[in-house]
């Protein structure tokens, strides 16, 4: 009977937000960052299909070719190397880089929070202090600095940037799950007699998860961002392999004979990081997600 009933509270609970959101359309912004995004992936996936370079390996006598050059669109780099073979090779690394901490951080920023706001008022202080810790450095000479103790590396630069996202996400989830717990469907379910942890992700997670999602829509491209800084700085992706941001360290030299190039992988970060922006903002308004947690 309780199990039942539990059911029953949380398929009303979800079933309002779902009606109101089968009533509005994503916004055109946010569908065209969304396509810019699919054009990206579709990039990096096929990029052995569009390019018939070697993204590693240059010819010495194609070196620092302009943009418009022919057979090398984009220009070559100073070991010339292909500069777009490059690109496309490394919006793989990009989008990994992106993509992984948001999503490790996504998972356990989000369970924390649940566990915070459901918990009770010392369980809610022990982990949100913890987690405040991390806010008294600024997120991005944290995450140089666990990536400097980590060694450089790809696997290494995704720790570091999951490690400093989980403090947010745990705080818009825990916002989230705080606001709910005072809801009827909530006492409702404690009523009946429910666990907290079947009340927790049976019945406040789907409801948070819309602000939760929105969230870490908008991280990617931060994290895209920091992770090319980690990459120029020597802490990412190491040499000779491909990376926007190791593009631009390998480039930087170049700035007053060749500055065009420079701007390629830039304004790729660029793109990437505000289409992502772009569709979170779409998203907060398709799920109607409140601005300020979002």
């Amino acid at each position: 009977m309780t199990a039942t009933a539990d059911v029953g509270i949380a398929a009303t609970a979800v079933a309002a937000p779902q009606a109101a959101t089968s009533k509005r359309r994503l916004p055109l912004s946010a569908k065209i960052a969304g396509g810019v995004i699919l054009i990206i992936v579709l990039l990096a996936i096929f990029a052995p299909l569009l390019t018939s370079y070697s993204p590693t390996v240059g010819s010495l006598t194609d070196r620092l070719q302009p943009i418009g050059t022919s057979g090398h669109l984009l220009g070559t780099d100073g070991q010339g190397r292909d500069i777009l073979t490059r690109m496309l090779y490394g919006a793989r690394p990009s989008l990994m880089t992106g993509l992984i901490p948001v999503a490790v951080s996504g998972t356990l920023g989000t369970t924390l929070g649940l566990i915070a706001g459901m918990g009770s008022k010392f369980t809610r202080g022990a982990i949100m202090r913890t987690l405040d810790v991390f806010y008294a450095f600024p997120a991005v000479l944290l995450a140089i600095a666990i990536a400097a103790a980590l060694g450089s590396g790809i696997s290494n630069s995704v720790i570091a940037l999951a490690v400093i996202l989980i403090p947010p996400v745990a705080r818009v989830a825990e916002s989230e799950t705080g606001r709910l717990r005072s809801a009827d469907f909530i006492e409702a379910a404690n009523a009946s007699g429910a666990r907290k942890s079947a009340i927790a992700f049976r019945q406040v997670l789907p409801n948070i998860a819309p602000a939760v999602v929105v969230y870490c829509t908008a991280l990617i491209g931060l994290s895209i961002v920091y992770a090319a800084g980690l990459s120029f700085l020597g802490l990412g992706i190491s040499p000779p392999k491909a990376e926007w941001g190791l593009m631009i360290s390998d480039l930087q030299q170049y700035i007053f004979t060749q500055p065009q190039l420079l701007l390629v992988p830039a304004i790729a970060i660029l793109i990437a990081s505000v289409a992502f922006n772009v569709l979170g903002d779409g998203l907060r308004s398709y799920l109607n997600v409140r601005s300020e947690t979002a």
